[in-house]
């Protein structure tokens, strides 16, 4: 914000004012060279206690601006749009625990900021951009609570918007502290074009904090900033783990799928066909290609 600064010009009143006499107090300030006469009285012309102060004219130098407790709250921030919300979403469909989040707000405010969130769950993966513009709502609504720009993150990375996602993920990381968004925010870093910070994300201190399934999610990110930068043995490297072996864990299907995709990119079709096969096997759910590209 910018310093507010002193609006009173230099004075170029002589030193000793016509009229003043040696010993005597000289009068200063704004009006110490006009006449006593012409200035209005203490406190205003009206005898009224506390009367508000008036020009000569007889005004009141405020004008018609009024009181504070009238004044449009809408002026105090930018406006934005705001995506309709279906009557039917009332904000009740949300887990509790993040219902929970929203208890520091208004009942009125956590009421609309529930309905936006709400809203980005359930058009994540029919409207991503949709989903995106309740999530900019929600955050509008309640930018200090680190779930709900969390959210908002999230929804624009799915809609392509990465420089918002991050932006909005190192909101909720700086307030909560919490990592789990940490491999997102590499991939942003790679949808902006920018594979070193991503790979610096990927090799920081708070990657150690991780979950098993984040840190796997970091890994593939890592590779892909590897092959970013036309690194395919390296991104081939960065994916060979004890990890691969894994056959229970829901992220096994997209480490193994990774890794195929990083050997054929490598040059390396004999291998990358068996782990698409190997991948295959895991992916009961055909959630990628992988039976495909092993053939």
């Amino acid at each position: 914000m910018e310093e507010r600064r002193n609006s009173r010009p230099p004075s170029d009143r002589p030193s000793n004012p016509r009229g003043s006499k040696p010993g005597e107090r000289k009068p200063t300030g704004p009006n110490s060279a006009r006449r006593r006469e012409d200035l209005p009285a203490r406190g205003g012309s009206s005898d009224r206690a506390g009367a508000p102060r008036q020009t000569r004219d007889g005004s009141d130098p405020r004008g018609t601006r009024s009181a504070p407790m009238d004044r449009d709250q809408s002026r105090l921030r930018p406006r934005i749009f705001e995506p309709d919300i279906p009557e039917e979403i009332t904000g009740e469909e949300l887990d509790k625990s993040l219902r929970a989040e929203l208890l520091s707000l208004s009942s009125e405010n956590a009421k609309v900021v529930s309905r936006h969130l709400e809203c980005l769950a359930l058009y994540a993966d029919s409207d991503p951009l949709l989903a995106h513009k309740h999530g900019v709502a929600a955050a509008h609504h309640a930018g200090r609570l680190a779930v709900v720009r969390e959210s908002a993150g999230y929804a624009a990375y799915r809609a392509g918007f990465y420089e918002i996602a991050l932006k909005e993920l190192r909101a909720a990381n700086r307030i909560s502290g919490d990592v789990t968004m940490w491999p997102v925010m590499a991939d942003c870093e790679r949808g902006l074009g920018n594979p070193l910070k991503a790979l610096a994300l990927a090799g920081s201190p708070e990657v150690k904090r991780l979950e098993k399934a984040e840190e796997i999610e970091m890994r593939i990110v890592a590779a892909g900033a590897r092959r970013d930068l036309g690194e395919l043995d390296a991104a081939v490297v960065t994916l060979t783990c004890k990890d691969l072996s894994n056959e229970s864990q829901e992220w096994a299907v997209r480490l193994r799928y990774a890794y195929a995709d990083a050997l054929e990119v490598a040059g390396r079709s004999d291998e990358a066909r068996e782990w698409f096969a190997k991948c295959a096997q895991l992916d009961v759910d055909e959630t990628t290609d992988a039976a495909d590209r092993a053939e």
